[in-house]
């Protein structure tokens, strides 16, 4: 489950700056857009939905959870990044424009492409400087699949697109940022097992998020998801097991308290009903029926519901029924 407390060990032991950043007296603020809450929001759907993607390649579960966010500049961001194989992928949004990054380990990418290809996910040893043209075709393919939950993590906000780009080991090649740009970065943990856990980053730049300022400083409404299918029909069908007394009342006879003081075994209470009595479900009142036989047993034939015109009442005949509704 996302930011659950069982998933503690398997976060990152950095400390992430605030996403608020307040700016200094001089400077350009980073993060327009307040506290970002609604974006974290946004990333938690986000991760939610990650295991629908690697657990197929990965062909084993896997936890999923969102890190908290933080507002750098991209220079600063690369840096923290290393200079290990690291894939950075593009990923331009539309219709409004701009690009968002998409970064993975390089070694994950490998391991994905190992057991891509029927092997048991082992990265070579030591890692390349460069993805091959099978690893970027690996990567492609992941930014595919990535684009379709991330376009539906956005949708309650604002309806974009993401198509993924050429994958790049380089960031310098990324001619579509410069350093001193501010980012938004956004950390998915995914671990399988025992193994030790990967980050997944999704980076926005923030002049790319500007047009959607509105809905990131707004409140998150999420659209009502639809019960599973096998569930609900498992709740419909126990429901329908469930036991209602059903009984009939034919009289209510009223005696005086001397009457029921008096009474010994033998006595006869006097009582009277009509051609119909009522029927009753715990409570409520199910309708009024007929009191008769009906395969040589005591029964009631419904005439109408309790809800029902009168007018439209049931036939009370019936060739199995007859009617025996005589005062005793």
């Amino acid at each position: 489950m996302v930011n659950a407390e069982t998933l503690s060990a398997d976060r990152r032991t950095r400390t992430r700056a605030d996403a608020a950043d307040h700016g200094v007296l001089g400077q350009t603020k980073l993060n327009p857009f307040g506290d970002l809450h609604t974006l974290q929001h946004l990333s938690a759907r986000l991760a939610r939905s990650l295991r629908g993607v690697f657990e197929p390649l990965l062909r084993r579960e896997c936890r999923t959870w969102a890190e908290p966010l933080s507002v750098q500049r991209f220079a600063d961001y690369r840096t923290e990044r290393g200079e290990g194989l690291i894939a950075w992928l593009p990923l331009a949004l539309h219709p409004t424009g701009g690009t968002a990054f998409c970064t993975l380990e390089g070694g994950f990418v490998m391991e994905l492409l190992d057991l891509f290809f029927g092997g048991t996910g082992t990265a070579p040893d030591p890692l390349p400087t460069e993805f091959s043209p099978a690893a970027e075709a690996m990567m492609g393919r992941l930014g595919v699949q990535l684009s379709r939950p991330l376009a539906a993590a956005w949708e309650p906000l604002s309806p974009i697109g993401f198509t993924p780009g050429k994958v790049e080991s380089n960031p310098a090649l990324l001619g579509q940022v410069d350093g001193d740009d501010a980012m938004i970065v956004t950390r998915l943990g995914l671990a399988a097992g025992t193994s030790a856990p990967v980050f997944l980053d999704i980076v926005y730049p923030v002049s790319a998020l500007k047009p959607h300022g509105t809905a990131l400083t707004g409140k998150v409404v999420s659209k009502p998801v639809e019960p599973d299918p096998s569930w609900r029909n498992g709740l419909t069908r126990a429901a329908m097991t469930v036991r209602f007394p059903v009984r009939s009342v034919l009289a209510e006879p009223v005696v005086p308290l001397s009457t029921l003081i008096d009474l010994k075994p033998g006595d006869v209470i006097p009582i009277s009903f009509g051609q119909e009595v009522p029927v009753m479900v715990g409570t409520d009142q199910l309708g009024f029926g007929i009191v008769g036989t009906a395969n040589g047993q005591a029964a009631i034939r419904l005439t109408r519901l309790a809800d029902t015109d009168p007018g439209q009442a049931a036939n009370p005949t019936n060739a199995n029924f007859q009617n025996g509704g005589t005062n005793p």
